[in-house]
């Protein structure tokens, strides 16, 4: 018995230090996985698998916490993420990632904000998984390629040419113009006019000629098969039923993916986000988020850090 009442503080103790770790660098780990993944839904079953690995580690033998937590995080990340591609081959319309309801400080790191945006997200959809990982771990959360070969087990030379490659790929794909928040917020006002007016004008005004629409419903919801191209095309979709003209609707600005969004609700219930990316002060992409299964994230903000 004495031995016992030894050792269940010593215990008690372990799991205190291991919660205490986990909970510090939490918000990380989800948006280390988020980031991977493109899933709020998939990051937060990561973390769960993360917890149950991390409190059966020998925690005296971890030198960097923080650094060991990224290791386990991005591994289940990759695993789930081969699982999650699986998924997308049969998924009904264009998959888009599942939007995040972000606090407005979020805007304040810009590189936060533009590593969790919807236009990034996408590009990151280009990249082969451990390219997506490792571009992740080196240009966000800036390791060093020693740690991120550990994470993704590989060499660091091999990750050096990985990384390389990956920024080449987003450099190429990634929005050109830098666009400020007041052009941000331009874009989504005109398209809150136009739909609640039909006012059409002023959304041809900002959108570029080469404009991609994608809207996601999942097979669950009316959306697009396919994408939409052109700034015409665009709007005469905007203006014949992107949104329910025989019910009630409300449109809300809102912080999707820490940048300017919009909330829209059809008869009080929540319909869908819609967000975009703005080049040069021009609408280049619009993304009408509708599935039902990615819409939990909306009600609540979620936090996200580096």
């Amino acid at each position: 018995m004495a031995s016992e009442r030894t050792e269940r503080p010593t215990a008690t103790a372990r799991m205190d230090a291991a919660t205490e770790a986990f909970v510090t660098h939490r918000n990380l780990l989800f948006t280390l996985a988020y980031e991977i993944l493109g899933s709020a839904t998939d990051a937060e079953d990561v973390l769960q698998e993360t917890w149950l690995l991390w409190v059966g580690v020998e925690h005296g033998t971890v030198l960097d916490r923080r650094a060991y937590l990224i290791r386990i995080a991005t591994r289940q990340a990759l695993k789930r993420l081969r699982t999650l591609d699986r998924r997308k081959e049969t998924y009904v319309g264009p998959w888009l990632p599942e939007p995040l309801l972000t606090a407005p400080d979020v805007a304040e790191d810009v590189e936060l904000a533009d590593s969790v945006s919807m236009a990034m997200l996408l590009v990151l959809e280009t990249l082969q998984p451990t390219e997506r990982a490792v571009f992740v771990l080196r240009e966000v959360f800036d390791l060093d390629y020693d740690e991120i070969a550990q994470a993704v087990g590989k060499s660091p030379a091999a990750v050096r040419q990985i990384a390389h490659r990956a920024r080449a790929h987003v450099a190429a794909r990634r929005p050109r113009g830098a666009s400020s928040p007041a052009e941000h917020r331009a874009a989504l006002q005109a398209f809150q006019r136009a739909v609640e007016t039909g006012e059409l004008q002023s959304l041809l005004d900002i959108l570029a000629p080469d404009v991609v629409a994608l809207s996601d419903g999942g097979g669950v919801k009316h959306a697009l098969l396919r994408p939409i191209v052109g700034a015409d095309n665009v709007a005469r979709l905007l203006a014949v039923g992107w949104w329910k003209r025989d019910a009630e609707r409300s449109v809300e600005p809102v912080q999707i993916n820490g940048g300017p969004g919009l909330l829209v609700r059809v008869n009080g219930e929540i319909d869908g986000v819609l967000a975009v990316r703005v080049e040069n002060g021009y609408v280049t992409g619009a993304y009408h988020v509708r599935n039902p299964e990615k819409l939990s994230r909306i009600e609540r903000e979620t936090a996200v850090s580096r």
